[in-house]
């Protein structure tokens, strides 16, 4: 059973992914839709943002072990409709309704793949949630492809077919989705005081997980919205400056297809301690040189070094349950959210480049302080 569970999960991992891909690729389209100015496009994301901030507050309140089932098809289902709706909107109002119930969607969809897949770990009794991520990833690698392989459709008829297929899908997997339900439990203790120290995590512990998450996505979204435009700076073409977000993102994949088996292999705080540094190192060479091949690789390496760390992060809150697992979520996607603006304004009084050191210096931060995050917090 724990087999079909993490199937089912994997689908809801990767389903996600193609989701926020082909919302995100085909902005521009729906920004010239609505003729949006850059302010109102600012406040259609910033409403997206606050929608998910508050269903992952919503999804952490709700997800007990019964009621997985329910937020997983609930959530999967609504992100798909909206995304549909999305496509359908043709003014500043509607889309910011749309975009506000999508990320209260998606916040609720996150916390409860995450719970679930710690749930499902544990019951596998060794790490799955670096693979589980990875499929997030894989899906979105391929909702980029479908959204640019599609660019001359219309934008709202690549909404309305997407969100049609995956409602149909999560509609369909409900019945095997319905047995999560109790079915993924972890095996039992020969000592029944074994697992006592691990039932809960300390405030301290807990905040400092959200931490090393805002942290480590913060580099996620500054690879998103500034990669590129750091490889132009360096007057690279604009399919080389697209380059390097790609090479984030594969590299980061492959990582996350091989995280479970070094964190087996190595043990959690080692993986992500040696993750981290790798990151700093790869960024930090790749913005202070001129050279456009090693800012290509430097953004390879930051992806490599990153892709354990939040699978890792998410897993260690998992033993404080949901609400644990919500707000190291939260605290991470604050610093998704608000990590390319502190970096532009960074860049606005110094350099690109030198703003850019920003990300690594906090990568070497989680290396430091990964071992005391995740002590004691291994499924």
């Amino acid at each position: 059973m724990t087999r079909r569970s993490r199937g089912l999960l994997t689908g809801y991992f990767l389903g996600l992914g193609v989701v926020m891909a082909v919302w995100g690729a085909r902005m521009p389209a729906v920004q010239q839709a609505a003729h949006l100015s850059t302010a109102h496009l600012a406040l259609v994301l910033l409403a997206a943002a606050l929608g998910m901030v508050a269903g992952l507050q919503i999804g952490g309140r709700l997800a007990r072990p019964a009621r997985l089932p329910a937020l997983l098809t609930s959530g999967a289902a609504g992100l798909a409709v909206c995304l549909a709706l999305l496509g359908q909107c043709d003014s500043l109002p509607s889309l910011l309704t749309a975009a506000l119930a999508f990320g209260i969607a998606h916040g609720v969809l996150d916390v409860a793949a995450n719970s679930a897949a710690v749930r499902c770990q544990n019951a596998y009794g060794r790490p799955i949630m670096s693979g589980l991520h990875a499929a997030y990833s894989i899906g979105a690698l391929a909702g980029a492809a479908l959204a640019a392989v599609t660019a001359h459709t219309a934008h709202s008829a690549l909404f309305l077919a997407t969100g049609l297929v995956l409602t149909g899908a999560a509609l369909a997997a409900a019945p095997a989705t319905r047995s999560l339900n109790g079915t993924d439990q972890p095996p039992a203790p020969a000592n029944p005081g074994q697992n006592e120290s691990r039932s809960a995590l300390s405030s301290g512990q807990l905040w400092l997980l959200g931490a090393l998450a805002a942290s480590s996505l913060l580099g996620e979204g500054a690879a998103a919205d500034w990669a590129a435009v750091h490889l132009h700076s360096l007057d690279a073409s604009t399919a080389v400056s697209a380059a390097a977000f790609a090479l984030y993102s594969g590299a980061m994949t492959v990582g996350r297809l091989a995280g479970d088996r070094l964190t087996t292999a190595f043990g959690a705080p080692g993986v992500v301690r040696a993750g981290a540094i790798l990151a700093a190192a790869g960024l930090a060479t790749g913005v202070v040189t001129s050279s456009t091949p090693l800012a290509l690789a430097g953004w390879a390496v930051f992806g490599l070094g990153l892709s354990i760390t939040v699978p890792c992060l998410i897993s260690a809150a998992g033993v404080g349950g949901p609400r644990a697992v919500a707000t190291v979520a939260v605290t991470g996607y604050l610093g998704l959210l608000a990590g390319p603006a502190l970096i532009g304004a960074l860049a606005t009084v110094t350099t690109l480049s030198t703003a850019l050191l920003l990300p690594a210096l906090l990568a070497a931060a989680v290396a430091a302080l990964s071992h005391r995050a995740l002590e004691n917090t291994s499924p």
